[in-house]
C-alpha cells in the first residue's frame, strides 16, 4: 500500500506536464504579443505613410463622379500644399548643414575618393537606365502612329518658330550653375541658356503680348521656350536667371568650405559643431512633420487625381508608354539594383529596401526627390545605419546629380515620340538617345516635371518632332512620381555601397581623429609651450605626461 505522501508525489507528478505545457504556451502567446508589438513599433510610420497613399487614391477617385469645383479642389488639396511646402522648407538648410558637418569630419583625401566613387557610380546607373529604357522602348513599341490622330497634340510648340536649347547649352549651364558667382543668389536663382531673335531685325520679332502671355501659362517644359509670330533670320544665346535654388552651386561649395573647415584644427571646431546642430535641429523637425505624413500626402494625391481631365481616356491611349516605364522601373529596382546591391555587399538587398519604404511613399507622393530627402536621412541613419559620414556626402549630391528614373524616361519617350512619328532609328540615333539621355539626365534638376525639360534636348538631337512630345504632359503627373522613386533609390543604394568601398578608410579616419593632437581642444586644457608634453585631442580628457630622467652612473 501506499502511503499517502507518495501518492500526492505521484499526482503532482502526473499533473507536471500539464503546468510545463500551459506555462510554455502562456509564453508562447507572450512572444508572439512581443513580437507583433515591437513590429508595429518599428513600422508604424510606414504604415501610417501607406494608409496616407491608399486614402488619397481612395478619396480621389470616390469623388471624381460628384463633378467638383476647381475651388473644392483646391481646398482638398490645400493640406498636401501646405505639407509639401514645409517639407521644402527644410531642404536648403538641411542640404547646407550635412555637407558642411559631413564633410568637414573627414579629411581632404578621403572626400576626393568619396566624391570619385559616387560620381562614378552615378553615372553608371544612369547609363544602365537609358540602356534599359531604350531596349524596353524598342521591344514593346509603345509608340502608335495613330496615336497623334486620337490624342489633341499642341502645336504652340513647333521648330520653325521656336529654338531649343542644345545639349552643349544644357552641359554649360551645369557649370554655370556649379560655380555661381553670387552665394546668395544661388539660393534663389538659377542660370539657364535661352535664344532671342537677333537685334538687327525688325519690331515684327519681338515677341507678341499673346505670345508672352501664353508662355507664362503653359507647362514648365513649354514656358522655357519663347514662341515668336516669324521666324528670324539669326538667334542669340543669352544667360539669364530663372527663379528656382540652384541646390549644385550650393552643393559645391560647401563641399569646398566643409573640406577646408576640416583642415584648420581647434579653429573650426565651433563651426562644425555649429552646422552639426543645425542638422540635428532639422531632424527632429522632421520628426514632428512625420506624423503630419498621411494628412498630406493623402491631400497630395486625391488632390492630383481630382485636377487630371478625363483620366480614363489619357490612360488608355497612353496605356502602353506607361507600361513601359512602370517595368523599367520595376525591372532596376527589384532585379538590378538588388544584384548591384548583393554583388558589393553580400547581403540581402531586399531588407536593405524594406527599409526604405517610407521614403519612397513620400517620394511617390510629392514627386520630388529633394523633398523626401529629409525622410530619407532619417531612414537611412536610424534605421538603416548607415554612416552618417556618408549619407550627409551623398544623399545630397545624388539629389540633384542622380537622376535614375530620369534617365529611363527620357530614353523611352524619345522612341516613343520617333515611333509616334514614323520614324526609323538607326543604331547611331539609338546610341544618341543613350547618351543624350544620361548627360541630360544628370543635368536636371530636383523638381517636379523637369525631364519635360530635358525631353527637347534629346528629341532635337535625333531630329524628331517635338510637338508630337507634348502628349506626354497628360500623364506626366503619373509618370513623374514613378520615376522618382527610382532616383530615390539610386542615392541611397550609392550610399550604402559607398560606404562599404569606403569602409577602412572610415575606420583609419577614425584612428586618425582619435589620436590626433591639435583638434578640439583649446589651448588651456594643456600647456602648448611644455617641450615633450603631448596635447590633449578631446576635452574633459586627462593625459598624464611622465618624464623619464636619463640616469646617472656614480663614479
Amino acid at each position: 500500500m501506499c502511503s499517502v505522501d507518495e501518492m500526492a508525489q505521484s499526482q503532482q507528478h502526473f499533473l507536471k506536464p500539464e503546468l510545463v505545457l500551459n506555462r510554455n504556451e502562456k509564453l508562447l502567446m507572450a512572444e508572439r504579443q512581443t513580437s507583433w508589438r515591437r513590429f508595429l513599433e518599428d513600422n508604424k510610420l510606414i504604415l501610417v505613410t501607406l494608409s496616407g497613399v491608399l486614402l488619397g487614391v481612395i478619396i480621389g477617385f470616390s469623388l471624381r463622379p460628384l463633378g467638383l469645383s476647381t475651388d473644392t479642389v483646391m481646398l482638398i488639396a490645400y493640406p498636401g500644399e501646405l505639407f509639401m511646402r514645409v517639407l521644402k522648407l527644410m531642404i536648403l538648410p538641411l542640404v547646407i548643414a550635412s555637407l558642411i558637418s559631413g564633410s568637414s569630419s573627414l579629411n581632404a583625401k578621403l572626400n576626393g575618393k568619396i566624391a570619385l566613387r559616387t560620381f562614378v557610380y552615378f553615372l553608371v546607373t544612369s547609363l544602365l537606365n537609358a540602356i534599359l529604357g531604350t531596349l524596353l522602348a524598342l521591344a514593346i513599341h509603345p509608340g502608335n502612329p495613330n496615336l497623334e490622330e486620337t490624342v489633341v497634340v499642341d502645336t504652340t510648340v513647333s521648330s520653325p518658330t521656336v529654338r531649343t536649347v542644345s545639349l552643349m547649352d544644357s552641359i554649360l549651364d551645369l557649370g554655370r550653375n556649379i560655380f555661381p558667382d553670387n552665394i546668395f543668389q544661388a539660393a534663389l536663382q538659377q542660370a539657364h541658356t535661352v535664344y532671342v531673335p537677333s537685334k538687327s531685325g525688325t519690331e515684327a520679332l519681338l515677341p507678341s503680348d499673346s505670345a508672352t502671355n501664353a508662355s507664362t501659362t503653359s507647362t514648365p517644359a513649354v514656358a522655357s521656350l519663347t514662341q515668336w509670330p516669324e521666324q528670324p533670320n539669326e538667334w542669340t544665346r543669352v544667360v539669364e536667371y530663372r527663379p528656382g535654388t540652384n541646390s549644385l552651386g550650393i552643393v559645391f561649395f560647401c563641399l569646398v568650405f566643409g573640406t577646408l573647415l576640416g583642415t584648420i584644427g581647434s579653429r573650426g571646431y565651433v563651426v562644425v559643431q555649429f552646422f552639426s546642430a543645425i542638422f540635428e535641429v532639422i531632424m527632429r523637425m522632421v520628426t514632428g512633420v512625420m506624423w503630419l505624413t498621411p494628412i498630406g500626402i493623402s491631400s497630395l494625391i486625391a488632390g492630383k487625381i481630382l485636377s487630371v481631365q478625363d483620366i480614363a481616356f489619357v490612360m488608355t491611349q497612353l496605356a502602353w508608354f506607361i507600361f513601359t516605364i512602370a517595368l523599367g522601373v520595376l525591372l532596376y529596382q527589384w532585379v538590378i539594383l538588388q544584384a548591384i546591391y548583393f554583388v558589393f555587399l553580400r547581403k540581402n538587398p531586399f531588407k536593405f529596401y524594406l527599409g526604405l519604404v517610407q521614403p519612397i511613399l513620400t517620394g511617390f507622393a510629392t514627386a520630388s526627390t529633394a523633398a523626401a530627402l529629409p525622410l530619407t536621412f532619417r531612414c537611412m541613419n536610424e534605421r538603416l545605419k548607415i554612416d552618417s559620414r556618408i549619407t550627409r556626402f551623398v544623399l545630397p549630391i545624388g539629389c540633384n546629380i542622380n537622376m535614375d528614373g530620369t534617365a529611363l524616361f527620357i530614353a523611352v519617350a524619345s522612341i516613343f515620340v520617333a515611333q509616334m512619328s514614323n520614324m526609323a532609328l538607326n543604331a547611331g540615333q539609338v546610341v544618341t538617345v543613350i547618351l543624350t539621355s544620361t548627360a541630360a539626365s544628370m543635368s536636371s534638376a530636383s523638381i517636379p516635371s523637369a525631364a519635360l525639360v530635358l525631353l527637347l534636348i534629346a528629341l532635337s538631337a535625333i531630329d524628331a518632332p517635338i510637338n508630337n512630345a507634348t502628349i506626354l504632359f497628360a500623364v506626366d503627373w503619373f509618370v513623374d512620381r514613378i520615376r522618382t522613386t527610382n532616383n530615390l533609390l539610386g542615392d541611397c543604394y550609392a550610399a550604402a555601397i559607398v560606404e562599404y568601398l569606403s569602409r577602412h578608410e572610415l575606420q583609419a579616419s577614425d584612428i586618425d581623429a582619435y589620436y590626433k593632437d591639435d583638434d578640439v581642444t583649446s589651448d588651456d586644457q594643456c600647456d602648448p609651450e611644455a617641450n615633450g608634453k603631448r596635447k590633449s585631442s578631446f576635452p574633459n580628457s586627462v593625459i598624464l605626461n611622465v618624464e623619464v630622467s636619463t640616469p646617472v652612473s656614480n663614479p
